[in-house]
């Protein structure tokens, strides 16, 4: 059994590659796909995420502002009132982005600040986003306390050290189809030398398809993918590492229920 821990079911092409949501899920469970983690990058978009995923009780959500997209706003109490819903798990996308938006990078740290605040008080883990910028993410985590509540760092593309330093601060590392493509090489030596334990697969959809797909749209079924090539670099089966990252999902998004 797999989770496509990271996937924005709302941006699925549902014009001509689905039919709709119950196609996606019945693709990704003909490939022993079987939870899924919807989340939210603006508040704008949270209500129709969660009228389209609420009858499903295999798709956990998360609500957040993605760092890209803070010019969309951030309702402090809004916020907090769309993350107390028992459905969502998780708060985030957020974090920062400096390769992108180098120039918004004091909002970004603005907005970060206020989603790890209201994780710490609701306990529930962050879902983070980090680019060009660790320094300023580890800091801001350690500063607001976010080991209190833990979370992930998701498609991780930073360092072997940035990683660990997010493991001793009680992080998982999320990986996602990057890890497939050929130019990949120093991402292969990071998930080669960090403990299956602490890491999830994702897909990240629908951007970032894996090899053999990759230049196609991406889909929760194609985690199987980056599950079964965590196993070369490791020296285990993909079901080793499908069973092990779905315990480390339900071990970190314990509101999530393993039905």
């Amino acid at each position: 059994m797999l989770v496509d821990s990271h996937c924005h079911l709302d941006k699925l092409d549902y014009e001509q590659l689905h039919t709709g949501i119950d196609d996606v899920l019945a693709k990704a469970k003909a490939r022993g796909v079987e939870y899924f983690l919807s989340v939210g990058v603006t508040l704008r978009s949270f209500p129709a995420m969660m009228e389209m995923i609420e009858p499903y009780d295999n798709v956990f959500a998360s609500c957040g502002v993605h760092p890209l997209d803070i010019d969309s706003g951030l309702d402090y109490e809004q916020f907090k009132t769309y993350a107390q819903n028992e459905r969502v798990v998780a708060i985030g996308e957020t974090g920062l982005d400096y390769h992108y938006q180098p120039e918004t990078a004091q909002a970004q740290q603005d907005i970060f600040r206020q989603h790890v605040r209201v994780a710490v008080e609701l306990n529930k883990p962050l879902i983070i986003h980090t680019r060009m910028a660790r320094e300023d993410t580890m800091r801001i985590l350690r500063e607001e306390g976010a080991e209190k509540c833990g979370g992930v760092l998701h498609c991780f593309t930073e360092s072997l050290e940035m990683a660990q330093e997010a493991i001793e601060l009680g992080f998982y590392i999320s990986i996602s189809g990057i890890v497939t493509f050929n130019k990949a090489s120093e991402l292969k030596n990071v998930v080669s030398n960090l403990p299956l334990e602490r890491l999830l697969v994702e897909t990240d959809s629908p951007y970032l398809a894996p090899i053999p797909y990759r230049g196609k749209q991406n889909q929760p079924a194609y985690v199987k993918e980056v599950a079964d090539y965590i196993g070369l670099l490791k020296g285990v089966s993909g079901e080793e590492v499908a069973k092990v990252t779905t315990e480390n999902f339900f071990k970190l998004f314990s509101r999530a229920k393993n039905k």
